[in-house]
């Protein structure tokens, strides 16, 4: 394979001279070769080669990491990086539209070649930097009793059940019930008094009041207000959102106008709560805001309803290219109203776009310790507004911080996997309760590397479930699914170019029940022999790993036998 030559073409990273740079360009021709699979370097799809050597001491990686950095002037181009070694296998890579992509490897001696593509380089150049970087310190683990999970999945009868990747849950806290989203279904869980869950299809339908709601399907999404008990099912369907509520846990449903605005290409999100003050608030007896955003090619915009979903004010933009990535996590409204929508790639970090005045206006506030990652972030809001953003870090790991004032500095940002020894994660989901409790669920492998490496990464993945009881200071981390791995091997997060290892889709989600039972939705792709030691089989089975011992996320539930309890707070 041809390549354009950087300059330098070579460079050395040591403990004594801990950085290194290079650049390339200007490039013409774009190279999406990407966007199929295997990246192709030859005229006129040109690629840039840098061969990297690192030369450190023998334990080195225990405190530093390799970080390497390629940036360009105009925001609207766009470049990726990838990383070989030696033996010309894919290690690690960052394809998104972050500016600057960035890779963090572990700091061990080796040679690399540090591929950049210009994917869409609009006759710009880049420059590239190798550095070796101190980790950051994490705080001892929490040393509150681990909680235990008891895990449920849908029976074969459902029709779907098999067919639940990327899926979403609710709970309606007046009735207890579990709503379950993925694919066209919407199914209700409910527990009796010994944990054993029931599962029921109650998807939207022509019998029950909404024919839109179960035909089609690109990127479905469910969300459940934990105030008004209303749960929405969305679907996206080319341009346009099919949405119903029911108020009955599916009973019975009700068409709505959809979404208020272009659905765009991917990744919808739908989510409510409070009303922000000094504003517009409700023009019907629903007194809580729905919100519905989504990406397109260039923006992301929100659109707000005050009639509880029926119909939807116009689109207002959050952000655009030059600001972050496309693709963005799922909405969610604090207590008091604002409003925030995560970011995987804003600038060099992830981010959140926040908006104070119920969708008028929009600020991207980013978490400066964190590098852009591969899955989409997740926030979660206490009670008292404290926000907890989850994501994977550029190096793959599981990372959360705390912010105290609605994303505009961030406090304890940490790897939760550590203790566990947790090399990878992907989905990212928070939920929280009280203020100073919260639970960021994520599935994660033991094994490093190029976790979407199909044919040479050999990990097993688990859900795991970190839990904080002091605000995000310290977390205790446990696999919510120990006996029965969610998958073997690759999992890839690449979107449609991905093949027979994407089951899973794109995101998990997790929610609690009215007494803060923290409920992780997620697809089991590892069914039947496989988890039993067998090969894996690529399943995708609706599941629930459900909170069955320890504190939960509403401290007034932590002494069950003493008797009467106080009323826990709204967080989400």
């Amino acid at each position: 394979m041809s390549a354009d030559a950087a300059t330098p073409a070579s460079g050395t990273v040591s403990d004594t001279t801990p950085a290194t740079t290079w650049r390339a360009g200007p490039f013409a021709v774009p190279n999406v070769s990407g966007t199929t699979g295997t990246v192709s370097c030859g005229d006129p799809q040109l690629c840039d080669d840098y061969v990297l050597k690192v030369s450190v001491p023998v334990g080195y990686d225990a405190g530093h990491s390799l970080r390497i950095d390629v940036k360009w002037p105009n925001t609207a181009a766009d470049f990726d990086l990838y990383v070989l070694d030696s033996d010309g296998h894919e290690v690690a890579a960052a394809a998104s539209t972050s500016d600057p992509e960035t890779v963090l490897l572990p700091a061990v001696t080796a040679s690399y070649t540090v591929r950049v593509v210009p994917y869409a380089p609009l006759g710009d150049s880049f420059s590239g930097t190798a550095t070796l970087v101190a980790n950051p310190d994490d705080p001892p683990p929490s040393t509150a009793v681990p909680p235990t999970y008891a895990n449920s999945s849908a029976p074969d009868s459902i029709t779907h059940a098999h067919d639940a990747g990327e899926p979403s849950i609710g709970v309606d806290r007046a009735t207890g019930a579990a709503m379950f989203q993925a694919y066209t279904s919407t199914l209700k869980v409910t527990y009796d008094s010994a944990g054993t869950a029931t599962w029921q299809d109650k998807s939207a339908s022509t019998a029950n009041g909404c024919p839109q709601g179960s035909t089609t399907s690109l990127d479905p999404i469910l969300f459940t207000d934990p105030a008004t008990h209303r749960t929405f099912e969305s679907q996206l369907a080319g341009k346009t959102a099919l949405t119903c509520y029911t108020d009955d846990d599916g009973e019975t449903w009700t068409p709505t106008g959809g979404s208020g605005i272009n659905s765009g290409v991917d990744h919808q999100t739908i989510g409510g709560g409070s009303f922000a003050p000094g504003g517009p608030g409700p023009v019907t007896s629903y007194q809580n805001a729905v919100y519905y955003c989504s990406q397109d090619i260039a923006d992301a915009s929100c659109a707000v309803s005050r009639d509880g979903g029926v119909t939807y004010g116009p689109a207002v933009p959050m952000y655009s290219l030059l600001d972050c990535g496309g693709l963005h996590g799922h909405v969610k409204v604090a207590p008091d109203g604002t409003v925030y929508v995560p970011n995987k790639g804003c600038g060099g970090n992830q981010a959140v776009a926040v908006s104070e005045d119920n969708g008028l206006t929009w600020s991207v506030r980013e978490n400066p310790s964190s590098t852009p990652g591969d899955s989409d972030p997740s926030v979660g809001i206490g009670a008292g507004g404290t926000v907890y953003m989850g994501y994977q870090n550029s190096d793959g790991t599981a990372r959360i911080a705390v912010s105290h004032d609605k994303g505009r500095t961030w406090l304890y940002d940490q790897n939760v996997g550590v203790s566990l020894g947790i090399r990878n994660v992907v989905f990212p989901a928070v939920t929280a309760g009280d203020d100073n409790r919260a639970a960021f669920a994520f599935l994660g492998t033991t094994t490093g590397g190029n976790y979407q490496d199909t044919e040479n990464f050999k990990g097993v993945w688990h859900l795991y479930v970190a839990t904080t009881y002091d605000g995000g200071q310290s977390w205790v981390t446990v696999d919510a699914t120990p006996t029965d791995p969610v998958q073997k091997g690759s999992i890839c997060t690449g979107g449609t170019s991905c093949g027979k290892d994407r089951n899973l889709l794109d995101f998990n989600d997790v929610t609690i029940d009215a007494r803060g039972r923290v409920l992780a939705a997620y697809s089991d792709g590892c069914t039947g022999a496989c988890a039993t030691g067998g090969a894996q089989n690529y399943d995708a089975l609706a599941s629930i790993a459900r909170q069955s011992s320890g504190n939960t996320l509403y401290g007034a539930y932590d002494a069950v036998a003493a008797g009467k309890h106080k009323k826990p707070g709204g967080g989400q």
